[in-house]
């Protein structure tokens, strides 16, 4: 967030992007939840529904049953009377295929099969109320679902014997048959053992109760947890496909009708919303972008055209201008910025007019101070010589005053000719040990005029650099110079050499006076000196001669303590050539 577009990025993802996504978020959950409730809740009625409509079925032929129990109750009939009854129930209700009548010590009285009767009374099972039982469902031979009803008869406030009748529940499971949930669904009845009474799945043949037991079916076991209390639903996986199921009771009969629908199917319209919604949100969000992202480009483009002109101000391209189209602050702060970059035009050229007086105030300061000397010198001389020129003695007086003269008005030209087109310098190995004492040797005698202890301390293994010993006698010597008119007489310079790693080091020590912080950053500079005499060019020199030879050289001072030099140059891979350290 160090950024202005960061910023401004983010702004928008807040303020627009954000709050579209979030939409785009609750809105597809909300749908998926209304979804998946709206199909839960249609699946429940459906079990719901398929539950009473067994419920209904079972009931009604149970109080049909009773109605027979009812009529059969007249101990006026005789046995075949009761036969004959039983039989043409049998025919008038075809869901009973058999009915048999059974006396208190459950001797046969009538039947409507012909002969013995097969059936018996059901001793256990479901109970409705205290007279009637249910009993377990079976199987018959044509895989449909059957149970045996027994019917307590009472005469006269005592038991009288049993109407048992078999019912056929073919109709029942034509009905759970029927029942299909989109393409894919459909219903099954569980028995409260968890036996499989009937299905409807169109995939499984044949689709009649085949005994199968459920007892470890996912819903059975929810249901059953319940306490059988009311509808659940549950995703589950079966046969390697997602599974959306629901199961509703069947109260007092305990069996449990279960709706089974994929889940790729429950939730195909929601799915296919979702799917909508999301290429909608989507599109919103990339359309959204893209317009926040050509605003912030035009909202960012004239910070970014400041921002190249003044990284062009501070890199020194003052002819550098800003053009902002717009007509807002904007305009008015590139406005400003081109008349600031104009004023700052003005005042660098007053500024470098003001150097270039200065730098030509010094430089003919200078000269006048550095020339005006030998000059003067060889003047007098002049006059001098026309008077006494018959003297052998003064002549040879004049002589070496005029070449020491001349020569130090070359020096001086010399210096303004290097500051100008620095020399070329040759590169060849040289001993760094034996260019400095060669040096220091030369200058022992200057030191000791002026009262100065000069001192070298070499490394103790030889430094080798590609250097020209001519220059770098010449930066040696300026330094040394330089030090020794810097110190105070019975002061010390010291000229150190040194090797680190792949670095020769050169330093020149001082116990003078010392340079101000504030002039340490413009001591290499042209016509910049500390001293009374001379032009301020030898430090330039000096810095000129080592980068040229891949060196760099810096100074550390304090005032009152004294200053260093310190030079450092690659270390040479070759060796000293005997010809070249000779010469």
């Amino acid at each position: 967030m160090k950024h202005i577009t960061s910023r401004i990025a983010f702004l928008l993802a807040a303020a627009a992007i954000l709050p579209l996504f979030v939409y785009g978020v609750v809105s597809i959950y909300s749908l998926r939840q209304g979804t998946q409730t709206s199909v839960i809740s249609g699946n429940i009625n459906v079990a719901n529904r398929a539950s009473q409509e067994i419920r209904l079925y079972i009931d009604t032929n149970v109080k049909i049953l009773q109605t027979l129990a009812s009529d059969l109750e007249d101990t006026n009939l005789e046995p075949w009377q009761q036969d004959r009854i039983l039989k043409n129930y049998v025919l008038q209700f075809p869901e009973f295929r058999e009915i048999t009548l059974y006396d208190a010590t459950g001797a046969q009285v009538a039947s409507s099969r012909v002969g013995e009767s097969k059936l018996q009374v059901p001793q256990n099972g479901t109970k409705f109320g205290n007279d009637i039982t249910m009993s377990p469902i079976a199987v018959d031979d044509d895989l449909l679902p059957t149970s045996v009803v027994g019917i307590r008869l009472v005469h006269v406030g005592r038991a009288s014997g049993w109407l048992v009748g078999q019912i056929n529940l073919e109709e029942m499971w034509h009905m759970v048959d029927r029942i299909r949930i989109g393409q894919q669904g459909y219903a099954l009845v569980v028995a409260s053992e968890g036996q499989l009474i009937a299905h409807g799945n169109p995939n499984e043949k044949p689709r009649v109760a085949r005994q199968d037991n459920l007892k470890d079916h996912p819903l059975v076991q929810l249901i059953h947890s319940t306490g059988d209390k009311g509808p659940v639903s549950l995703e589950f996986t079966a046969a390697g496909q997602q599974i959306l199921g629901v199961a509703a009771p069947l109260d007092a009969l305990g069996w449990t009708v279960i709706v089974e629908q994929p889940r790729s199917e429950a939730f195909k319209v929601a799915d296919q919303l979702q799917r909508q919604l999301i290429f909608v949100v989507g599109l919103a969000l990339l359309f959204t972008i893209a317009v926040g992202y050509i605003w912030g480009r035009s909202f960012i483009r004239p910070i970014f055209a400041l921002m190249r002109g003044t990284t062009a101000v501070g890199e020194g391209r003052l002819d550098e201008r800003v053009t902002i189209k717009s007509n807002d602050e904007f305009k008015q702060l590139g406005d400003a910025f081109n008349s600031m970059a104009d004023k700052l035009v003005e005042l660098t050229e007053d500024v470098r007019k003001k150097e270039r007086q200065a730098m030509f105030g010094r430089m003919a300061a200078g000269l006048v101070h550095d020339l005006s000397h030998p000059i003067q010198n060889i003047g007098n001389s002049c006059k001098l010589i026309v008077r006494v020129f018959d003297d052998p003695e003064y002549r040879e007086t004049f002589t070496r005053t005029v070449d020491r003269e001349i020569e130090t008005l070359k020096r001086v030209l010399d210096d303004l000719r290097n500051v100008a087109r620095p020399p070329a310098v040759e590169r060849f190995p040289l001993d760094v040990n034996r260019s400095v004492a060669d040096i220091i040797e030369s200058m022992r005698g200057f030191a000791e005029e002026a009262g100065i202890a000069l001192e070298a301390k070499f490394a103790g293994e030889p430094v080798i650099i590609e250097g020209d010993v001519f220059a770098l006698g010449r930066v040696y010597r300026n330094l040394i110079t330089n030090a020794i008119q810097a110190t105070q007489t019975g002061g010390r310079v010291t000229v150190m050499t040194a090797k680190d790693r792949d670095k020769v080091e050169v330093t020149v020590t001082d116990t003078g006076s010392g340079i101000p912080q504030e002039r340490l950053g413009a001591i290499f500079d042209d016509f910049v000196t500390t001293k009374k005499r001379g032009l301020g060019l030898g430090l330039a020199i000096t810095k000129r001669i080592v980068e040229q030879l891949g060196g760099t050289i810096t100074v550390a001072s304090e005032v009152g303590k004294g200053t260093t030099f310190t030079m450092r140059f690659p270390a040479a891979l070759r060796p000293v050539a005997m010809a070249a350290a000779a010469g």
